[in-house]
């Protein structure tokens, strides 16, 4: 289903039924996609909702308008035009770091925030060589091959979610590969998500090589009051697509305490 969201096109996929949606974010190279596992094993309970950045999957892809703040405005724009009432934001790395923005506004309806392997509020420091080589990380079959294999997983991914995470990653527009890390990687909303007032519960696998679990004790865990940090053995980045089954389960158990 496509959606009309502040200003441009957004695929949203859905399933399930309930009172209380679950609204899911996607990291850096993903899709919806990188939810389903996650989402199937949670729409017997929950309205489920997962949607495309813009840029990546089937949503636009404008030429501008990559900051934090912008997918924030996607996000809330779907949430409005679903006319949601009751929900609970998701969000892996990318996708968490626009749940934290999103969540700090305290929009009508938020009930609560998971964050998934998040990229933390503060600016995240790499080297300029560092920035360049993440730009041309999904570029070809190859090169997000050895990014798959070496940096975001712990676990190997079975053929078809592999091969899942190559395709999405090979879609994302240009501009949309490249703001990320020379945009909104660099963004500093630290003061915002002083103002989240709803529990938040922090995912974290133990060998995430990406964002480190000492770096969210440091950088995200002083900052949002009352967050909860959980650490899963043995995972890395991509533990929607590595563990889905224990990340349902941790969300399941989180949005029962609500």
């Amino acid at each position: 289903m496509d959606i009309q969201s502040n200003g441009i096109r957004i695929r949203v996929s859905e399933k399930g039924h309930g009172d209380l949606a679950l609204v899911f974010l996607h990291y850096y190279g993903g899709s919806s996609r990188t939810w389903q596992f996650v989402a199937n094993e949670l729409s017997d309970n929950y309205r489920t909702v997962a949607t495309d950045h813009r840029g990546w999957g089937h949503s636009d892809a404008p030429e501008a308008g990559y900051t934090i703040g912008d997918l924030a405005d996607d996000a809330h724009g779907v949430i409005e035009a679903l006319g949601l009432t009751r929900y609970v934001l998701v969000g892996h790395s990318m996708g968490a770091k626009t749940a934290q923005l999103l969540a700090s506004r305290r929009p009508p309806g938020l009930e609560g925030v998971v964050l998934v392997a998040p990229s933390p509020p503060s600016p995240m420091v790499v080297s300029d060589e560092q920035r360049t080589a993440m730009v041309g990380a999904y570029a070809s079959r190859e090169s997000i091959g050895w990014v798959l294999d070496n940096v975001l997983t712990a676990t190997p991914l079975a053929p078809q979610r592999r091969e899942q995470v190559i395709e999405d990653s090979l879609r994302g527009a240009p501009q949309a590969k490249a703001a990320w890390p020379n945009v909104a990687m660099r963004e500093d909303i630290t003061a915002d998500v002083a103002a989240i007032n709803v529990p938040v519960l922090v995912i974290s696998g133990e060998l995430d090589k990406v964002d480190r679990v000492e770096t969210l004790r440091a950088e995200l865990l002083p900052r949002i009051a009352g967050a909860h940090l959980e650490v899963l053995p043995g995972i890395g980045h991509l533990s929607p697509l590595e563990a889905p089954s224990t990340v349902a389960a941790a969300i399941r158990r989180f949005v029962a305490k609500l």
